[in-house]
């Protein structure tokens, strides 16, 4: 006899499927480590290899033996801070109380920022340290070097990473690092992890059997196959957001926790395979070595940020890198 029931086809766990508004995703809350430093980095996805690596981890069930480990390659050329924005408390969380920006910006920010012709950054951190008690967080504003890897695009991506620390340090750390350029050695360290947020592949406008994996109905059904059995109950009288229904796929926000840095290359001589990796060319500048997959297509903007929900240990020894061609 026929089951009477299954489980609902497809994942409810991300509502609603709508497309991602940029494609520099925002991070809503930043781990604060205590240390006055910047809370997070930013690169651009390359392409995946795999390593042979051996396993340090105590409690692993692959400990002290070499295995075969996936990885990520994503290339991190130094962030430039070219502002710092500073924020007080409002009547509905944190507002905007001003930015500061630096004296000397690459003039290809200006193609997406309006910037103040008249810039003095020192007279207003003398302002600000006047009433730094009115002051609740200290972020900086951060732009990319895109014209620094293979990429075709020249125009920065511009956002904020948080600053660690309490006020004063924070403030005397934003203050210091205000139009310098900050490698990726300086945020983040190997064999640690990070919480990776980005957009993923976009896939358009898909059916249900696609977006949800419903059954594909038997051969003499009427009125086609590749849809839902069943519009839904005659009370309530509408279409309920639990069924399955078309819609958009992909090119979504999501983060993704605690990711391990295998590595923190200073050029790609190391990992660059032969012909380049494929949609993306090769690596010129620094760049992370993550283990197993992360979202989005080649080039996409990857944003790293300290780990929400830590737990384990990372302790990988890297023995060999492919470098075969991905042709």
């Amino acid at each position: 006899m026929a089951k009477s029931h299954k489980p609902r086809s497809g994942s409810m766990a991300f509502y609603p499927r709508k497309r991602a508004k940029k494609e520099v995703p925002r991070i809503h809350s930043w781990v604060d480590t205590g240390e006055a430093t910047l809370l997070g980095f930013t690169g651009y996805k390359v392409g995946m290899t795999h390593i042979l690596a051996v396993d340090h981890r105590k409690n692993s069930p692959t400990s002290d033996l070499e295995i075969f480990l996936p990885a990520t390659i994503i290339e991190t050329p130094p962030l430039i801070v070219a502002g710092l924005r500073f924020y007080g408390k409002g009547y509905l969380g944190k507002k905007t109380i001003t930015d500061i920006w630096a004296k000397d910006i690459p003039e290809d920010i200006e193609k997406k920022v309006k910037l103040p012709k008249k810039r003095d950054p020192e007279k207003k951190l003398e302002k600000i340290e006047e009433n730094l008690d009115s002051i609740s967080d200290i972020r900086a504003i951060i732009n990319t070097q895109p014209r620094l890897t293979s990429l075709a695009k020249k125009v920065p991506d511009i956002m904020e990473i948080g600053v660690g620390g309490e006020i004063k340090d924070k403030f005397e750390f934003a203050k210091g690092i205000l139009g310098s350029r900050i490698p990726v050695g300086d945020v983040l360290k190997e064999n640690s992890f990070v919480d990776i947020t980005a957009v993923t592949k976009g896939k358009g406008f898909q059916g249900v059997v696609k977006r949800f994996g419903v059954k594909i109905q038997p051969r003499k059904a009427g009125k086609g196959r590749r849809h839902i059995g069943s519009g839904g109950a005659w009370t309530p009288a509408r279409k309920l957001f639990t069924e399955p229904l078309p819609g958009q796929m992909g090119y979504h926000t999501r983060s993704e926790y605690n990711k391990i840095i295998l590595k923190i290359g200073g050029d790609g001589t190391g990992v660059n395979p032969k012909g380049g990796f494929l949609r993306y060319g090769n690596v010129k500048g620094e760049y992370v070595m993550l283990l197993g997959s992360v979202p989005g297509p080649a080039k996409r903007l990857i944003r790293m940020s300290y780990p929400r929900r830590a737990s384990g240990e990372a302790n990988f020894e890297i023995r060999y890198i492919s470098t075969e061609s991905k042709q």
